[in-house]
């Protein structure tokens, strides 16, 4: 398929894990993909093996707003215009509540909320333009709570309807707004390989997809199909 042939997409969090696994997918598709990262070194060693005409690497943290207006504007610069942006970057603690210090919670919310609603404002008048599509990285523990995970359940939960507001609020402009919900993938982050969320993201970010927006699309083996009741 070469479904994103002379599309833009920038993809956060693209050196390692969904988003380098989504880097590559849009790539075989014909993309052209501008990748950010807060790791230097991770970024360009994964950049270093993807058809150099096609990629521009972005070094920066997304939950600083100009890392998403340099990244943006270097997409334009590049590539001439932006497409897709696929909102991917984020971080995890672990601890309840009270085992949560100011400094993580504030940190998580940073960057899975703040650094998402950054890059959407920077891109969403480039995307009017094209009429395009947000992808976003949320997660079961978005529309679902785990123990021990209170920050980052609250950053997931507050990605969810981000999506929900903002693809309502987009709608009128053409623009689409969707969210993958993987369960556990392997990546930096977690380790046990349940899910396959960047098929997912290319088809939300496709033409197939043109009637869905708003949609929180769990990628996870059916995981949420129980209602948690132990087996029969």
């Amino acid at each position: 398929m070469n479904r994103f042939t002379d599309k833009t997409v920038l993809v956060t969090g693209a050196a390692s894990g969904i988003g380098l696994a989504a880097t590559r997918r849009f790539l075989d598709e014909g993309a052209r993909v501008v990748m950010v990262d807060i790791d230097e070194a991770s970024l360009k060693e994964a950049a270093s093996g993807l058809p150099q005409d096609r990629i521009l690497v972005q070094v920066g943290d997304t939950a600083d707003k100009n890392t998403a207006t340099k990244a943006v504007k270097a997409a334009v610069e590049r590539f001439g215009g932006l497409h897709i942006l696929v909102n991917n970057a984020g971080m995890a603690t672990e601890g309840d509540v009270t085992q949560t210090s100011e400094e993580d919670f504030e940190r998580v919310m940073s960057v899975n909320v703040g650094g998402y609603f950054h890059m959407a404002k920077a891109a969403m008048p480039e995307l009017v333009k094209t009429r395009g599509s947000i992808v976003m990285t949320s997660s079961v523990s978005g529309l679902g709570g785990d123990w021990n995970l209170f920050a980052y359940n609250t950053s997931k939960g507050a990605v969810s309807n981000m999506v929900r507001a903002m693809a309502m609020d987009a709608a009128k402009d053409g623009v689409r707004v969707n969210a993958v919900n993987p369960s556990f993938t392997k990546t930096g982050m977690t380790e046990d390989m349940v899910s396959d969320p960047e098929a997912a993201m290319a088809f939300l970010a496709s033409e197939d997809a043109r009637l869905i927006t708003g949609v929180n699309l769990p990628v996870d083996a059916g995981l949420l199909a129980s209602n948690g009741q132990p087996p029969q």
